[in-house]
């Protein structure tokens, strides 16, 4: 009778599995099936008590206390320039600092990973007025803080647009703030390609205070060597052609400009010797602007307040680092004028401290074995600090409020998993997403104390439709390596696991400085895809070697000056870890990444001959020689300095050791990691008599997008998986 009981509930398991389907590429990349739902375009209203979502082409309002729509504020239906019943759409839109109009860009066309162009209305709230900013797609637009004006950049020069209540809008005053821009020569107001992606801001100009003064950075591309990307698609193809600066090779000349709207002049700042000015801030007072300058190995950091009135300098703080310093926009100044926040790993680990406005320390707020992820803010009201931070565990961030003492400190989130918080202006709210790694994401609204008001989203749509399917939980685990490093790791079993069995494992790698892939988090599009692999018998795992983040700056800089050695020699350690369970296939151990990871992955595969079967590359960087000054030197110094680290790591001087099975993928449109790495590597591949597969995809960038080329792509690695692992 037992026996039968088991049978039965084993029969009637096998019964549910059965009405389930497994995952397709079709699902994942062409019909949408799991699409994650989320509170998009929000914004703070400067009550504090409501804030704005853009949704369906609507900006809707809805309050922080009570639910429900409140009302929307503006609908694209309202927005019909031409007369002619035709509505533009809403791309992006900001308020006026009194909230009378709406600033909105449509018609938006993507440059670089960060920067776009677009065209720019005007909506007046009060008298339903529709304006256009101006006739060309421009950069940037913004509202001066006393909303009278509003900035941008059009062809590499800074305007100022007048837009008074009293002016009409066919008399519209707009001055030319710049007028030396020049293509690949000249740049005021936005940034070169290199800062846009690796000081990861955009938008170089800043209003002052009071909105009377212009901060603005100058690039001077002139010395830089360009860089040439084919464009296919027509009968003869053209070229991309831009500055980029690679590693070892003449930066553009930044500098930094102050534009007087009463004066009409613009004076530059002299700031003496430095390589790079990664951020300025104005303080608190109209006249005083902070300006970070640092040098080319970026370990020498320099924090100075200039006075915009008479350009008198002062250096409040000097950081500096053995490695490098990470750059972060935590700078904030206090509305006593007298104190400012900063963050720094001067400690080991990345925490908060409060300066006077002379540099001196007055205390440190966060300390402990564990980093603060991110500074979400500071409440002046209650003398509040907000963060985010990985003192739990590494693989999560859970969101804290500590005093400007360091004293009371509480933490506000209590599920499992990461966190990102948005607060309203006051800090009386915030409205936290959370996901973990077996659960989408979850939107809520809390007050500053952290009690959750009520649910924004919940997925119950999508969880419901994973019902569906069969799906393998993402399990964690930690393991120490051969050389004594604990290191953590997730992985997703198949559906059907059997612990007497042996089953193939794919592993995927990213591996970067102060990356991770093991998070506590959704996983969105990938996760599927190892379901769908899981389905098929395979075993997913993902390790974060050494020199990724969350574990300090020892674990994370201790590959300074040769990238990609300990991070390699730690994923083949997790390798025959991975052979050394009674559940794997040692001989069947396959791994891939994109960028940093096919770097990682081709190292792997060619170092770690004995344990890799096969491995997948998708837009790897192959020699650091051919990747960007900023990124590459600050992990790496200059080829010239460092010769031994760029080659000893490079997979194109390793290429003699492949024995497994390869297939390289790169778009031909990849302004960041230049298709020039995969070319490379291939002819190094054919020179030493390799065989392999290679995959390019026409004007394609670093994400490989658009149309069906994802389909295209994760159905190429798919089959090459199957056949080959």
């Amino acid at each position: 009778m037992k026996n039968y009981f088991v049978f039965s509930l084993l029969f009637i398991s096998l019964s549910i599995n059965a009405q389930k389907r497994n995952v397709t590429l079709a699902d994942i990349w062409s019909d949408g099936t799991f699409a994650a739902e989320s509170v998009y375009g929000l914004r703070s209203m400067n009550n504090g008590l409501h804030y704005t979502s853009l949704e369906d082409g609507k900006i809707n309002k809805y309050g922080y206390e009570k639910e429900g729509l409140i009302e929307t504020i503006l609908s694209e239906d309202e927005l019909k320039p031409s007369g002619n019943g035709e509505s533009i759409s809403i791309d992006e839109y900001q308020f006026s600092p009194d909230e009378s109009k709406v600033l909105i860009a449509t018609e938006t066309e993507k440059i670089y990973r960060h920067s776009t162009r677009e065209i720019y209305y005007i909506f007046d709230l009060k008298t339903k007025k529709l304006s256009k900013l101006t006739d060309d797609k421009v950069r940037y637009a913004t509202f001066s803080p006393d909303g009278q004006n509003i900035a941008y950049v059009k062809k590499n020069n800074l305007f100022v647009a007048n837009i008074a209540p009293e002016t009409s809008r066919s008399s519209i005053m707009t001055r030319n703030i710049t007028s030396d821009g020049v293509f690949n020569k000249i740049i005021n107001g936005a940034t070169d390609w290199v800062y846009e992606e690796e000081f990861a801001f955009d938008k170089a100009f800043f209003w002052s205070p009071d909105g009377k003064k212009i901060a603005f950075y100058r690039f001077d591309e002139t010395e830089v060597k360009q860089f040439s990307m084919d464009v296919y698609g027509t009968l003869y193809p053209s070229q991309d052609v831009f500055k980029y600066p690679k590693a070892g090779e003449v930066n553009a000349k930044v500098t930094i400009h102050v534009y007087n709207s009463e004066t009409q002049k613009t004076t530059p700042i002299d700031l003496g010797e430095y390589e790079y000015i990664p951020r300025i801030k104005w303080t608190k007072s109209n006249n005083s602007l902070s300006v970070q300058r640092m040098n080319r190995h970026q370990n020498l950091l320099d924090l100075i307040l200039v006075n915009t009135s008479d350009y008198s300098q002062n250096t409040i703080l000097i950081e500096t680092a053995e490695t490098y310093i990470d750059i972060t926009d935590n700078l904030t100044f206090l509305n006593n004028k007298k104190q400012f926040i900063w963050t720094s790993e001067k400690d080991g680990y990345n925490h908060i401290y409060l300066y006077d406005i002379n540099g001196k320390l007055v205390n440190q707020i966060t300390q402990g074995d564990w980093d603060v992820s991110s500074y979400e803010g500071y409440d002046e009201a209650s003398r509040t600090i907000f963060y985010l931070s990985s003192e739990g565990s590494p693989i999560e961030k859970q969101l804290y409020a500590i005093g400007l003492d360091g004293k009371t400190k509480k933490k506000l989130t209590t599920k499992p998993g990461q966190n990102r918080a948005v607060f309203s202006k006051g800090f009386k709210y915030y409205i936290n997403y959370h996901s973990s790694a077996n659960t989408p994401n979850y939107v809520t609204l809390h007050d500053g104390a952290g009690i959750e008001k009520r649910v924004l989203k919940d997925n119950a749509e999508l969880l419901k439709e994973l019902e569906k399917f069969n799906i393998s939980q993402q399990e964690f685990f930690t393991f120490n390596t051969n050389e004594g490093t604990n290191l953590n790791a997730w992985m997703i079993k198949p559906q059907d696991f059997d612990e007497s069995k042996k089953y193939p494992v794919l592993m995927y790698v990213y591996g970067g400085p102060g990356a991770q892939t093991v998070k506590n988090s959704w996983g969105g599009s990938n996760f599927f895809w190892y379901q769908l692999l899981a389905s098929k018998g395979y075993i997913i795992v993902s390790v974060d070697n050494r020199g990724t983040g969350s574990r300090g700056a020892e674990f994370k800089k201790c590959t300074y000056k040769q990238l990609g050695k300990y991070e390699t020699i730690d994923q083949i350690a997790s390798a025959k870890y991975l052979q050394s369970l009674s559940f794997v296939d040692s001989n069947r151990i396959g791994i891939w990444g994109w960028s940093y990871g096919g770097y990682m992955s081709s190292n792997c595969l060619f170092k770690g001959n004995e344990v890799f079967k096969m491995a997948i590359a998708v837009a790897p960087v192959t020699n650091w020689r051919y990747y960007d000054s900023i990124y590459t030197e600050r992990y790496m110094q200059t080829p010239e300095e460092n010769a031994n680290g760029y080659d000893d790591n490079s997979p194109i001087n390793h290429v003699e050791k492949l024995t497994g099975k390869f297939l390289l993928v790169h778009g031909m449109g990849d302004d960041n990691v230049h298709f020039q790495n995969a070319v490379e590597l291939a002819e190094a591949l054919v020179q030493a008599d390799k065989q392999f597969g290679i995959m390019y995809y026409r004007n394609r960038s670093h994400g490989i997008s658009g149309g069906n080329t994802r389909l295209h792509l994760y159905n190429k690695m798919t089959d090459f998986v199957l056949e080959n692992l």
